[in-house]
């Protein structure tokens, strides 16, 4: 089975690292970037199954990395992490966008990938 692709992006670089340690299993193949506009380029080389990002980035906003990239896919698995919640505004993005408040516990964001990869791998079988 092909692990879960995922792309990460924050900008700031301790929390980078250290999350994106926190991700890495033998199920997942994490690649991390600091900006919405390196995630674009990351996007355009390849494709990820999930996209979690920092809503706060310099440049483009999470958010509109978000928008972006479900202009063009629609059903691609998102997750919003900031330090703001977004209630039941998150559910504009589509079924397959979830919300992670800042800061966050690692088990909080481990029950989302489990989650969500269950989800993507119910969809490929």
């Amino acid at each position: 089975m092909a692990p879960v692709t995922i792309l990460y992006v924050e900008d700031s670089e301790d929390l980078r690292e250290t999350i994106g340690m926190l991700m890495e299993a033998p199920d997942r193949e994490i690649t991390t970037c600091a900006t919405a506009e390196e995630a674009l380029a990351a996007l355009a080389e390849r494709e990820y199954d999930v996209l979690i990002t920092d809503v706060s980035l310099p440049g483009m906003s999470g958010t509109d990395l978000t928008r972006k990239l479900l202009s063009t896919q629609p059903k691609h698995w998102v997750v919003l992490c900031s330090g703001y919640p977004f209630g039941d505004a998150v559910r504009q993005f589509g079924p397959n966008v979830r919300s992670l408040l800042k800061p966050f516990e690692p088990e909080e964001l481990e029950a989302l990938l489990v989650e969500i990869t269950g989800k993507i791998r119910d969809t490929v079988n």
